[in-house]
């Protein structure tokens, strides 16, 4: 489950006006505002996820579809998959759990399990300590960067430091550090807000052979 927890990290709709100068609590803000009003994105991505322990580091792509109010699709360029078809969340790992599938319900309330912008944007300043942390060019783009503490002692990571971009109001980098000290770096490689996506984009077929565990809920966030 390591590989899919937190991803991919993604979302929203543009926002012309300047932000200069602008308070953590107003970059963080105007970046939740713009995920809410999104109604469908898609997002290529790149990850990184580095375990100090071992000092080993693993990279894989993939994209990200969401389309509101409860469906979702990533797929891992390495054969991992995880869709939410409107009613069931699927979780499918073959690079570390080969031939199994985990189900669980999904309605969207859990969206943060699976989805990183959820979980960065839904209520942040009630959910996390904010605070500024820089600019820089992401992918030639402009950003402002601000970092999460979770205000929660249970909560699935330590700190993330999140960059939001000055157009449009998008994630489009973020760092995550786990409380067992594996580090997840994320680059959105491009985005696109709102396009024009099938349902059937978010379909799971359960794979021939594949055996079926039924979940409650998952614990802790994917990518």
């Amino acid at each position: 489950m390591r590989k899919i927890t937190y991803l991919a990290a993604v979302a929203f709709a543009v926002i012309p006006h300047s932000v200069r100068a602008q308070s953590a609590d107003a970059i963080i803000d105007r970046a939740a505002s713009a995920y809410a009003r999104l109604n469908s994105m898609r997002a290529d991505f790149r990850q990184t996820l580095t375990n100090p322990l071992t000092g080993n580091s693993q990279t894989t792509s993939g994209v990200i579809l969401r389309k509101k109010p409860n469906l979702l699709s990533i797929r891992f360029d390495s054969g991992d998959r995880v869709a939410a078809d409107g009613s069931t969340l699927w979780v499918y790992l073959p690079s570390s759990v080969p031939g199994q599938v985990m189900r669980m319900p999904y309605t969207g309330r859990n969206a943060g399990s699976v989805d990183p912008a959820d979980q960065f944007l839904n209520a942040p300043r009630t959910r996390f300590n904010v605070s500024s942390s820089g600019t820089a060019s992401v992918g030639g783009r402009a950003t402002h960067a601000v970092t999460l503490i979770p205000k929660r002692a249970n909560a699935p990571f330590t700190s993330a430091k999140v960059w939001i971009d000055d157009t449009d109001s998008s994630i489009r980098q973020f760092d995550v550090e786990t409380a067992n000290g594996l580090k997840r770096h994320v680059v959105i490689t491009s985005f696109t807000a709102n396009p024009v996506i099938p349902r059937s984009s978010f379909r799971f077929a359960v794979p021939k052979g594949a055996k079926v565990v039924d979940q409650n809920a998952m614990g802790g966030a994917a990518f």
